[in-house]
């Protein structure tokens, strides 16, 4: 199937250049353009496209309020394009929380220094974006069904498996900065244990993010820092561009922030993270993995998996995306299977 792309632009050299890139791609198919987001609710209520490209500062109407308007109308996926600037990630931060589904840089050099890698992966992304989001708002298919039973059988554990963990650690992707959001803002300030966070993020952003984070939460988080001593009721967010390790020993735990290798997909990456705390304190972690393209996380769940530790998954229907957390559900890694509301109130318990 053709996926339909709406493109939101000011600049009309912008918007010729990226319906350029889009028909390289024999998936992916223009439909229509706007200048400004009154025209974009217009085209999408006309059209309805399976994916809209939006740009943020535009006359008549903004991004933002446009995405706000686009999502009250139609459950579209919402592709922001961004300068990678402090005041961009600041922006883009805003679109997400209004409904935005992604983000990608507006200079597609950022993406590759070779022009054509840096075309692909910006249709692959259109492409993933509308498969992995119609998937996700479709009816279950026959192996999601298995998973969500996993779900719907209620379980008693003994108390034992209730112990409180030593650490929690989250790894997520698309979707995971609101889906963080509404994790972090149901823990209570003495939570007892420190967090690490995995968010799929350019080095740009992270700042931003873990910032903002801060004032929204009880707990307080900050962007990791190589060398940092943990501490309980802190939540350290990786880097962006970079790897975030585990060292030390029980009770006294660090982080180790490397630059790790040039050919790595992901930087930061989960499974590296989860695979570093499962050789250190692998049984005391309560691993968690939100919503996400792709199965970053899936073998480091494992790894902590084999050390005893504890993996909980979002479901499908509260994820933007249900890749990551599909991944582990269908390995048989989650011992619980959370709504995105259901896991932040279940870690609050924890204290």
């Amino acid at each position: 199937m053709t996926v339909k792309v709406l493109i939101v632009d000011d600049s009309s050299f912008f918007r010729k250049r990226l319906a350029e890139i889009i028909a390289t791609d024999p998936r992916l198919q223009v439909i229509a353009t706007a200048s400004n987001g009154e025209e974009a609710i217009r085209e999408v209520q006309r059209h309805h496209p399976d994916v809209v490209t939006m740009d943020l500062e535009m006359p008549v109407m903004d991004g933002i309020t446009a995405v706000r308007k686009i999502k009250a109308i139609r459950n579209t996926p919402v592709l922001m394009l961004s300068t990678w600037t402090t005041e961009g990630a600041k922006s883009t931060l805003d679109a997400l929380e209004a409904g935005a589904t992604d983000f990608l840089p507006k200079r597609f050099e950022d993406l590759s220094s070779d022009k054509v890698e840096a075309q692909r992966k910006l249709c692959q992304r259109i492409y993933q974006l509308s498969s992995g989001f119609h998937a996700n708002h479709s009816d279950l298919s026959a192996a999601n069904r298995i998973v969500k039973s996993q779900v719907s059988v209620p379980v008693k554990a003994d108390k034992s498996s209730n112990t409180t963990p030593e650490l929690v650690a989250i790894g997520t992707s698309t979707g995971g900065p609101v889906a963080l959001q509404k994790v972090l803002t149901q823990l209570p300030a003495n939570f007892p244990c420190p967090i690490l966070l995995i968010q799929h993020m350019p080095a740009t952003f992270t700042p931003s993010f873990a910032e903002r984070l801060n004032t929204q939460c009880a707990i307080r988080v900050k962007q990791a820092e190589n060398g940092e001593v943990l501490q309980a009721g802190t939540a350290y967010l990786a880097p962006g561009g970079q790897q975030m390790l585990l060292k030390g020993r029980p009770n006294h735990l660090y982080v180790s922030i490397e630059a790790g290798d040039a050919n790595e997909t992901y930087k930061p990456c989960v499974d590296l993270t989860f695979d570093s705390i499962a050789n250190i304190c692998g049984a005391k972690t309560l691993a968690v993995i939100l919503t996400g393209m792709g199965s970053d996380g899936r073998n480091g769940c494992e790894n902590i998996k084999k050390r005893t530790g504890t993996v909980w998954a979002q479901d499908q229907q509260s994820s933007t995306i249900y890749g990551m957390p599909m991944a582990v559900a269908k390995a048989g890694l989650a011992d619980k299977i959370l709504d995105i509301n259901d896991i932040g109130r279940q870690l609050a318990e924890l204290s």
